[in-house]
């Protein structure tokens, strides 16, 4: 049995530097608090009963069941809302986010997840929003895309000017309703919180979506010519959206450090 820990800037939150906004937001911190511990709960019974069964195949079962609860105790760990606003390195914050839905989500469904990343720093707030919409995106494409069938997910992180781009690709075939559902709402929020925009287009051969925002909110304000171009300009690129030449399938032996 291993204890994973991820360590990363925006889940390692520095007490002294703590400001909360509003009474929810300390109630939703209390909340992940507590779902931390039902985690480290449910780690410790189940270590319990392995180290008491005199069943070897019963013993092989609870640690796989041990090694999930770490894996969905890691992704929940990392997507956790920062408390505090310096900046971080969102690429690293990322790699590390997915290598967690990887182990959670996609590893037993025999789902591949390619990233590209490029160097990028954001303040803790806009990198915790950014991986909610990747969180998102990994999931709702696991759930529904691939029919139990396998395939591949397509992340490529990077920016040009002041603006940051996120090109999410999967292979599956998206039987996707009409109606907006929840995860989109939930997506098109978290876009609109980072003054960007996100567009999704759903097919026989696959989703693709592109998020499109300002690295630095001041940018907006200070430069009129600078602005997003809307969904027709973000769609345009989606169709040219693709995993780059520098482009690495996540694995677990990938540094997080």
């Amino acid at each position: 049995m291993r204890a994973i820990r991820l360590q990363n800037e925006v889940a390692d939150a520095v007490a002294s530097s703590v400001s909360m906004k509003t009474s929810e937001y300390l109630l939703v911190r209390e909340l992940a608090h507590r779902i931390n511990n039902e985690y480290a709960s449910l780690i410790g019974v189940s270590s319990r009963m392995a180290s008491r069964s005199s069943s070897d195949e019963v013993k092989a079962t609870l640690l796989e069941v041990i090694n999930l609860l770490h894996n969905y105790a890691d992704m929940h760990r990392a997507l956790q809302i920062p408390t505090y606003s310096s900046g971080v390195d969102a690429s690293r914050y990322i790699r590390t986010l997915c290598q967690s839905i990887k182990r959670a989500v996609l590893d037993r469904r025999g789902i591949e997840m390619v990233l590209s990343e490029s160097a990028l720093h954001l303040d803790a707030e806009k990198c915790w929003k950014l991986g909610m919409i990747i969180s998102e995106l990994i999931t709702n494409s696991a759930r529904h895309a691939f029919g139990g069938r396998g395939g591949t997910i397509r992340i490529e992180l990077s920016s040009f000017g002041p603006f940051a781009q996120c090109s999410f690709m999967d292979n599956g075939s998206s039987r996707h309703s009409s109606t907006p559902g929840q995860g989109l709402k939930i997506m098109a929020a978290l876009a609109s919180g980072l003054n960007g925009e996100i567009v999704h287009r759903f097919g026989a051969e696959g989703a693709t979506s592109v998020l499109i925002f300002p690295i630095d909110d001041n940018t907006l304000q200070t430069d009129s010519d600078l602005q997003l171009d809307g969904g027709d300009w973000i769609a345009a690129n989606a169709e040219a959206a693709g995993a780059t030449a520098s482009a690495k399938q996540v694995s677990d032996t990938a540094s997080t450090k």
